[in-house]
């Protein structure tokens, strides 16, 4: 391999606490990994940390595989980019069985790709103003197609994301709780089992759920992220810790009222 395409290989995309991407690094050790799309470790960061978990039991003399792609895209899509980027086909039973390919594209094509479209074009806002401008283009979609796309087509699905994500940063938190709520089926049918991914919107989720006084609710919500979280993430790691922290107030709420 040239150089290039060396370090394009084995460098790894660097993720926040949220698993938003924030740089890339290289990682020779981890590099040795190779893939699966239904993999049995996960990599999460503590900073520029990288940290591997096993995410279900490993078998003695079993191989350890990580995921180099994201799992809820389709998998002629993940084929493609393994292609691309790693030079590679996979096998893995996931890939053989075109797993939950059907629900992902679910929906009248037209509207998936006219909200593909829309989703590839968003680029991490910088001001209110710009926040403003997507969650309005958000509003605009969802509404437009309304019965034509379910919420488990993956790009309804990162419409959702993206609108939950444009309210939290203009601090409508309750319209940022409806959306987040329509995206906890869709993440649980396509991230099932112990996920970061999941883990993380649990948490959202459940912490918008609190700021609107619906403790019960954010309870259970978090209860289900910390189930996952203690797994993907570890106890040590400070997202759990924040976690640990509001879960603890929510308990702290249940037992006053």
């Amino acid at each position: 391999f040239p150089l290039f395409l060396q370090v394009t290989c084995n460098c790894f995309t660097i993720s926040n606490g949220e698993m938003q991407d924030v740089g890339v690094g290289l990682y020779p050790s981890m590099s040795l990994l190779n893939h699966s799309c239904d993999p049995n470790c996960v990599i999460v960061f503590e900073g520029y940390q990288l940290l591997l978990h096993s995410v279900r039991e490993i078998q003695i003399g079993e191989e350890l595989t990580i995921s180099y792609v994201e799992s809820l895209v389709p998998t002629r899509e993940r084929q493609k980019q393994l292609m691309r980027q790693y030079c590679f086909e996979c096998d893995c039973p996931l890939c053989q069985n075109k797993e939950k390919d059907a629900e992902k594209l679910d929906g009248e094509e037209h509207a998936w790709k006219e909200v593909k479209d829309a989703v590839n074009e968003v680029r991490y806002p910088k001001s209110k103003e710009e926040w403003k401008h997507v969650l309005a283009r958000c509003q605009n979609l969802l509404r437009s197609h309304k019965g034509h796309l379910p919420d488990t087509n993956i790009y309804q699905l990162k419409m959702l994301d993206c609108a939950m994500d444009a309210c939290i940063n203009l601090e409508s938190w309750e319209e940022a709780l409806y959306y987040g709520s329509r995206t906890l089926e869709p993440y649980r049918l396509y991230y099932p089992g112990f996920h970061p991914l999941r883990a993380v919107q649990l948490m959202r989720v459940g912490k918008l759920q609190y700021s609107q006084g619906m403790v019960p609710q954010a309870l259970e919500t978090l209860k289900q992220a910390y189930n996952i979280m203690k797994v993907t993430h570890g106890t040590d790691h400070s997202l759990m810790k924040a976690l640990m922290e509001i879960k603890e107030e929510c308990e702290a709420m249940m037992r006053i009222q």
